[in-house]
């Protein structure tokens, strides 16, 4: 098994190689690219995202400036999902998101870590854990997910929170580390905010 076979499959690995990092150098140009985009330059960044991304759905929007280890290489979104700035995703290894799904401004999606044991980390070593968050999720501002996680369907995270483990579908989960606070139930369906009801409109549709 190659560095680069490694490097997708969980094993340790040195990331700092000759061919790892000319393949790298290369996506980072297209991100570089990507966060030079104006404003009015909507189709200029749909066409950079499609040779970016491994993956990229319809209707996907992200809003500048992206961060990305591999400029979004090992990323795959599904259709209608929205970014906010600054979203950091540490590709080394790959990430998954459904359809419909939002990040919130500052938020960092991590594969890769690093041994605890000081003597592997001092050369260089490291690892990556894919990560998968599910269809129509919203992942609120500041929070980070770690190597490893899945999130499932239609499930809230809430800002600034850290995610550490798996989190299942269907729940609003917040903290640090993110736990489940509470399933999504019958009162999201009469309230979008504290006391302030959906109007009728939107519940006819």
């Amino acid at each position: 098994m190659d560095e680069k076979e490694k490097m997708l499959n969980g094993e340790l690995y040195f990331p700092n190689g000759d061919d790892i990092l000319e393949e790298q150098f290369a996506c980072l140009e297209l991100l570089y690219d990507y966060n030079q985009t104006r404003p009015s330059e909507g189709k200029k960044r749909e066409t950079l995202l499609k040779k970016m991304f491994a993956e990229l759905g319809e209707h996907c929007y992200v809003e500048p400036p992206l961060r990305a280890n591999w400029g979004g290489h090992h990323v795959h979104f599904g259709d209608y999902v929205y970014a906010n700035f600054n979203l950091t995703l540490v590709d080394d290894t790959h990430i998954y998101v459904g359809h419909h799904t939002m990040f919130g401004p500052n938020v960092t999606v991590a594969t890769a870590g690093h041994p605890i044991l000081p003597e592997i980390r001092q050369e260089l070593y490291q690892y990556n854990i894919p990560v998968h968050i599910g269809n129509n999720c919203w992942i609120g501002a500041g929070s980070i997910i770690l190597p490893g996680v899945t999130i499932g369907d239609n499930t809230v995270i809430g800002a600034g929170s850290v995610v550490t483990k798996d989190i299942p579908a269907n729940v609003v989960a917040v903290g640090n580390p993110c736990r489940v606070l509470r399933a999504i139930g019958e009162r999201d369906r009469e309230y979008y905010y504290r006391d302030r009801k959906i109007p009728k409109e939107f519940l006819d549709t």
